[in-house]
C-alpha cells in the first residue's frame, strides 16, 4: 500500500511507502503512542466510514507528525502537530499521521489516494 499526494497544479508524488491501517478502536486509540521515531516513507492510516469532524492528540507520542485530514480524497486539513502536547481537528473520513516534514507542499485541495498495491 501507499499514499500518493495529487496536487491541484503539479505531479503527483510518493508521500509513503510504508503504510500501517488503523482499523479497529484499539488500533485508533492507541495510533503512534509510545514510538520513539517514525521512517521516512511511513504514515498511519485511520480510515472511518462517514466524514465528521475528529480530533488527534499527542498524547504519549514523543515525535512530532505532519497530520492530512481527508474527505473522499480531498485534504481538509493539514497541520503539523508537536510531540506530547500537539492537538489538531479537521473534518474527515480519513486521517493520515505522516513523519513531520513529509507533507510539506500538501494543501488544502490537493488529493490523497491510498494505492492498494
Amino acid at each position: 500500500m501507499r499514499l500518493v499526494h495529487e496536487p491541484i497544479d503539479g505531479e503527483p508524488r510518493t508521500l509513503a511507502t510504508q503504510v500501517d491501517t488503523a482499523e479497529t478502536f484499539l488500533a485508533r486509540l492507541r495510533g503512534l503512542m509510545f514510538r520513539r521515531s517514525l521512517p521516512d516513507g511511513y504514515a498511519l492510516v485511520f480510515p472511518f466510514g462517514r466524514p465528521a469532524p475528529r480530533g488527534l492528540h499527542m498524547l504519549f507520542v514523543p515525535v512530532a507528525v505532519d497530520a492530512v485530514w481527508l474527505v473522499d480524497g480531498e485534504v481538509t486539513t493539514v497541520e503539523r502537530l508537536p510531540p506530547w502536547r500537539g492537538y489538531g481537528r479537521g473534518r474527515a473520513d480519513t486521517i493520515l499521521e505522516l513523519p513531520a516534514g513529509a507533507a510539506d507542499g500538501v494543501e488544502v485541495g490537493d488529493g490523497v489516494r491510498i494505492e492498494y498495491e
